[in-house]
């Protein structure tokens, strides 16, 4: 399935979604940000879809906003009324990142900053090319993030970190990411595509109802202390030891063979 501005391919079990404006680095539009919730809905509803990869065509990952293109859009409006809307937009669909409950996979090509960085962040492993630098660009406009950076960059980067990012809006480059674990990892930019797609291919051998409570599991005890979060754990196992996938895992342990995981 193709849109103009957002390639969306399945391959078996793996979903790629490719932000494709390479010549407005892969800056989003309100239409764009519809199109891609409408993907992330449909991947989360599919069922033979195990793992999601988003990307960018050309120098970019994502630059943020189009910033001309929405103002053409809303010329004449009120402009509370225009933040409203592309706020609303913007992080709703960064909470439907979050709130899916198979991994999804930031395959960081190149630029990612602003929005496009929030994008990254939402996403459960960012893997980046050696070519990929970052920024939260916002203080330069006198703004804060408005699609989730202030929420997710310091429980990724920590507390320190990310105010120093937030604060000067100084570009960070793939290595430093790296150190401050802003991403996984760092790989060749021309092994970009294959170790992503390794990656992906590996996941989505693994027992899907598992793997995706471990998703939720992680999640949602950012919110729980230790008590809660071990009652939800056992709740959870209950629950996965009553199925088909947990009695083949136990089968191939004890035939000696790799397990054949159907999501049952």
């Amino acid at each position: 399935m193709e849109n103009q501005d957002i390639l969306y391919v399945k391959e078996g079990p793996i979903a790629k979604i490719t932000l494709n404006r390479p010549d407005k680095m892969n800056s989003y539009t309100i239409e764009m940000n519809d199109n891609f919730k409408r993907f992330i809905v449909n991947v989360s509803k599919d069922k033979k879809i195990r793992v999601i990869i988003i990307t960018g065509t050309g120098r970019a990952f994502c630059s943020g906003a189009d910033v001309k293109a929405l103002a053409g859009k809303f010329e004449g409006a009120d402009t509370d009324d225009m933040l409203t809307h592309v706020v609303r937009s913007r992080t709703s669909m960064i909470s439907l990142l979050q709130k899916c409950d198979k991994p999804v996979i930031a395959a960081i090509n190149g630029v990612a900053v602003g929005g496009g960085l929030d994008m990254a962040l939402a996403c459960d492993i960012r893997i980046a090319s050696d070519k990929a630098r970052f920024a939260e660009v916002y203080v330069r406009r006198g703004l804060v993030p408005t699609s989730g950076g202030t929420y997710l960059l310091p429980r990724v980067i920590g507390i320190d970190k990310a105010l120093m990012m937030l604060w000067t809006g100084e570009m960070v480059d793939a290595q430093e990411a790296e150190r401050i674990g802003l991403v996984t990892m760092v790989v060749p930019h021309e092994d970009l595509e294959t170790t992503v797609l390794e990656l992906a291919e590996k996941l989505a051998k693994g027992p899907p109802m598992a793997i995706q409570w471990d998703k939720r599991a992680v999640y949602d005890g950012l919110a729980m202390n230790l008590d809660e979060s071990l009652k939800y754990a056992r709740d959870v196992t209950k629950l996965l030891m009553h199925t088909k996938d947990h009695e083949e895992g136990a089968r191939a342990f004890v035939e000696k063979r790799e397990p054949v995981f159907k999501g049952e």
